[in-house]
């Protein structure tokens, strides 16, 4: 199966006309790939064995918490169509692609004890596939979706999580280390988290503001520092792989020059991100102080007897820090924010988004293709955000998994093409302002299921045909555009090139 056969309303050779004016060079080191999930991609939800998982058990209940009552049984059906998909990847250009493994196919019943060998020789297949197309296998543990039994027990609030999640991983190392080299543990703990945040899009959808949120993220972390101590001590030399964790967050520009609304921007990137990053990357370990603080303040006016936040204590800072040889980030937009006055009256107490006492707001002007989807195209967004993360975190090596633009559909996708050339840009202009930048994925390559948003968002550098059985894949614009810039390294440049103190 050739690319070449999907090609939509364009010749490469147009395209090659087009990105040869005013380009650069892709600096040599910076691979090209895209992101993927195992909910997101494989369908198969019942097959060969595979468990119920939290996102099964929100597509199928009645009412549905999915937007377009539609589920994820199906998908692109990559379970099925692994092969061909793998070939368009080839024929792309790709140097490596984020995939997940789902957790219930591999151990039915979540524990350990029950190893399904039809999805051990499943994800067996796809990595011996990637590799065989000289495709780097990126490997992430758990893209959220978590087995319903566990979320029965209290999901990543409960404590026990830790004990589970390392017994996963270490059925996954024992059967795919030998050659998977670069692994994740954890994909976008903030997204996960807000499942327990009073959420109507992040499963397990539950209502339990300003605590449950802070629980789940004291568990993650633990699980996957005793993921990575595991690797370490016991994999890391014979199987000589790197591992890491994935964060998620936008930039948050100060609405004014204000000392308040700068204050708020540090004080929103500590709470989205900083919760999670600091304990592994700061130099001190533990919670930022500015989340601890401003906790600790509203809980004790709340009536709390102690803060919200849990406590790391000094054991589990020690054992945290430093538990990761890179630092992985995905970015889709950017929100300015303030803070005034009608912040403190805006969120419902107690919660995290009362707590940080910020409030966002977006630009009109910033194009989303016409679509309301929340993403936004500020390239050099991804810049400053690349660039605190080097100035907060003592300069880590940084793999960006996702970065991407929904529409509504369409194969002359001219928005998302200018938002991967705007964004990707803003990347280069990192690297070569000293920023340690190895990987950049768009989200991406197929429309897939789009978690409680369904197939309501078009986020695939090709288009799927979710009628027909085969799932057909056609290649958008932007497809053509991400592989010629793959296979040629070249990349249109940008009008302004990012700097510390652009404009966004």
């Amino acid at each position: 199966m050739k690319l070449l056969y999907y090609l939509a309303g364009s010749t490469l050779l147009a395209v090659c006309m087009t990105y040869e004016m005013s380009s650069r060079t892709l600096p040599e080191n910076l691979l090209l790939g895209i992101g993927s999930s195992a909910y997101q991609y494989e369908g198969a939800w019942d097959t060969d064995g595979r468990g119920p998982c939290i996102w099964d058990s929100a597509a199928h209940s009645i009412p549905s918490f999915i937007k377009d009552g539609s589920t994820a049984d199906v998908t692109v059906d990559f379970y099925h169509h692994y092969k061909d998909d793998i070939q368009i990847m080839k024929e792309m250009g790709l140097q490596f692609v984020k995939i997940s493994i789902s957790w219930t196919r591999i151990l039915p019943t979540g524990y350990s004890n029950k190893v399904n060998l039809a999805g051990i020789d499943f994800y067996n297949n796809v990595i011996d596939e990637l590799i065989e197309n000289n495709i780097i296998p990126l490997v992430t543990l758990y893209h959220w979706d978590l087995p319903q039994i566990f979320q029965d027990m209290g999901g990543w609030t409960n404590v026990e999580i830790v004990n589970l999640f390392e017994d996963f991983a270490r059925v996954v190392f024992d059967n795919f280390g030998d050659r998977v080299k670069l692994w994740s543990t954890i994909n976008e703990p903030l997204s996960i988290c807000a499942g327990y945040e009073s959420s109507s899009v992040f499963a397990p959808f539950l209502e339990l503001s300003g605590t449950g949120s802070y629980l789940c993220a004291k568990n993650m972390l633990l699980a996957h520092a005793r993921v990575y101590r595991l690797y370490d001590e016991n994999y890391r030399q014979p199987q000589q792989g790197k591992i890491g964790i994935i964060f998620d967050a936008e930039w948050y520009e100060p609405l004014t020059d204000s000392a308040e609304d700068r204050q708020a921007a540090a004080d929103y990137l500590d709470f989205q991100l900083g919760i999670y990053a600091n304990p592994i990357f700061s130099s001190t370990g533990d919670f930022p102080s500015s989340v601890k603080e401003m906790v600790g303040a509203k809980s004790l006016a709340q009536g709390f007897i102690r803060s919200r936040l849990p406590e790391l204590s000094d054991e589990e800072i020690e054992f945290i820090k430093g538990s990761a040889d890179y630092f992985g980030i995905n970015l889709y937009s950017n929100i300015y924010v303030y803070r005034n006055a009608s912040v403190y009256t805006m969120y419902s107490s107690p919660s995290s988004d009362d707590d940080a006492g910020v409030g966002q707001v977006t630009d009109n002007s910033w194009s989303d293709s016409g679509y309301t989807d929340g993403n936004t195209q500020v390239p050099c967004s991804f810049y400053k955000l690349l660039m605190k993360i080097k100035e907060l975190y003592n300069d880590p090596i940084i793999l960006i998994t996702e970065n991407g633009l929904s529409t509504d559909g369409g194969l002359d996708d001219y928005d998302r093409l200018a938002y991967i050339r705007g964004y990707l840009n803003g990347v280069v202009d990192a690297i070569e302002d000293g920023c340690n930048v190895l990987t950049y994925a768009v989200w991406s390559l197929f429309d897939n299921f789009e978690w409680s948003q369904g197939y309501t968002r078009k986020y695939g550098l090709f288009e799927v045909d979710f009628t027909s059985p085969n799932r057909t894949r056609t290649a958008r614009e932007s497809a053509l555009f991400y592989r010629y810039v793959a296979t040629t390294r070249i990349l249109d440049r940008n009008t302004i090139r990012c700097g510390l103190h652009t404009n966004l």
